[in-house]
């Protein structure tokens, strides 16, 4: 069993930065892939981006060069800078563990793959 729980999240105008952290219970952290996911309201929840066990990175287009995910698997935690922030990037931003067949995008930008969620934090960028 793997709890996760976020935080970072608030308020920030256009083109500001904000960093979500996501802290992850149990021993077996660096064993499992971690994703970001976001959900506006209405929206489905839609892949932000994601890092594999043996650190491969991987993003949406909509966040490639603005984002970047990073862990410290020393702490358990696993983390997302985002930068030049967008109106459009306000949404609940979820962290996701999981461990599927392959680390490539087409398996952890998938919500299936993940078996794990934290609670979400709410981003707001205003304009």
């Amino acid at each position: 069993q793997v709890q996760l729980v976020e935080s970072g999240g608030g308020l920030a105008q256009a083109g500001g930065s904000l960093r979500l952290s996501c802290a992850a219970s149990g021993r077996t952290f660096s064993t499992y892939a971690m994703g970001w996911f976001r959900q506006a309201p209405g929206k489905e929840r839609e892949f932000v981006a994601a890092i594999s066990w043996n650190g491969g990175t991987y993003a949406a287009d909509s966040v490639k060069g603005r984002f970047t995910i990073s862990r410290d698997n020393t702490k358990n935690t696993v983390y997302l800078q985002m930068n030049s922030l967008k109106p459009e990037d306000t949404a609940v931003y979820f962290c996701a563990a999981g461990r599927p067949l392959r680390a490539s995008y087409y398996f952890l930008s998938d919500t299936q793959k993940y078996d794990y969620w934290g609670q979400g934090t709410q981003v707001t960028v205003s304009s």
